[in-house]
């Protein structure tokens, strides 16, 4: 009777244990598949309203384009959003998605950039053939932030392999000798690179991190080459691709046109105070045509950052590429 009044409270135990297992294992299914439709919702939601964002920075564009004339800071869309509750865009309607979840809170942030503010390093090479002006530039950069002018060497030298132009003019009998002659990080001949797309893809082409962490906020990489935008651009890229001027001129003409902004070429000369800086179409302008659209939502504790290339011709704003991917809550747009 002892052993049978035992074996009875064992199996009730285990009874238990084994319901107790299937409860939390069903449990946790329930649980897992919430979070992934959660998951999936924030996400969709997410992607809309970027989208939102995106086309609304389109039609800050078209119609800055609209009134033509030069681009600079002043303009409505040099203006950056600040991070705001999306709730505050949005009609006072309890039934939308955002609402009814919880009353989970979003935020929406931006800004644009004008990509033209900076050196184009497309502009290096065209045609084939090493542009002069352009070398020159980042030459005066690239002392002026005390990186190695080797590294500027080889970014030349690879970015021109990269257009497939060496092999075109390198004959194949003096192959060997050119590649030794070649720049320390060029690629050797018969290895071109790929082209890059994006500033960190210069690394392909010779630089090294701590340099295009540096070049950053100086430099960008367009389909074709572009002029520098003398009214949106740093000190420092002023002072790279205006062969004449001073670190001081730079800083002079970044001063004068934060209230006076330059509508044709000459104004950079008055402005400057320097007569013998010389201003051509081809490396400086007034104006651009391309632009960097970011945005960012944060849902919670999830932070979805978008990045977009545009173009803009008259009124034209075509969307030539876009990247989103998921930050850390603390990555906010300022």
């Amino acid at each position: 009777m002892k052993r049978q009044r035992g074996a009875a409270i064992l199996t009730a135990m285990l009874t238990v244990v084994l319901v107790a297992t299937l409860a939390a294992s069903s449990l946790w299914q329930q649980w897992r598949g919430v979070e992934v439709e959660s998951a999936e919702r924030a996400r969709v939601q997410s992607a809309w309203v970027l989208t939102g964002s995106l086309d609304w920075a389109r039609l800050i564009l078209r119609e800055d384009g609209r009134k033509g004339g030069a681009d600079y800071l002043g303009e409505p869309w040099a203006v950056p959003l600040a991070q705001a509750r999306l709730s505050t865009f949005l009609a006072a309607d309890r039934s939308d998605v955002l609402e009814a979840d919880a009353q989970q809170d979003a935020f929406l942030s931006g800004q644009i950039t004008d990509l033209q503010s900076r050196l184009n390093v497309t502009n290096l090479v065209q045609g084939g053939k090493i542009d002069g002006p352009s070398q020159i530039a980042f030459a005066r950069l690239f002392e002026l932030l005390r990186l190695p002018e080797g590294e500027l060497a080889a970014l030349v030298e690879n970015l021109r392999q990269a257009q497939g132009t060496a092999s075109a003019s390198v004959p194949a009998a003096s192959a060997p000798a050119a590649s030794a002659a070649a720049p320390s990080g060029a690629a050797p001949s018969g290895a071109a690179p790929l082209l890059p797309q994006t500033v960190d893809q210069l690394a392909w082409l010779g630089l090294s991190r701590s340099s295009i962490e540096l070049l950053r906020p100086f430099i960008t990489i367009l389909p074709v080459p572009t002029p520098v935008n003398l009214n949106t651009a740093p000190a420092e890229v002023i002072y790279a691709c205006v062969e004449a001027f001073s670190q001081a001129d730079a800083q002079r003409l970044v001063e004068a046109r934060s209230s006076t902004h330059l509508v044709t070429l000459n104004d950079a000369s008055k402005l400057s105070g320097n007569s013998d800086a010389k201003f051509n179409e081809a490396q400086h302008s007034v104006s651009s045509r391309f632009f960097e659209v970011r945005g960012q939502l944060r849902l919670e504790s999830t932070v979805v950052q978008e990045l977009s290339v545009v173009q803009r011709d008259g009124m034209e704003v075509k969307v030539l590429w876009r990247e989103r991917g998921v930050a850390s809550p603390e990555a906010v747009l300022q």
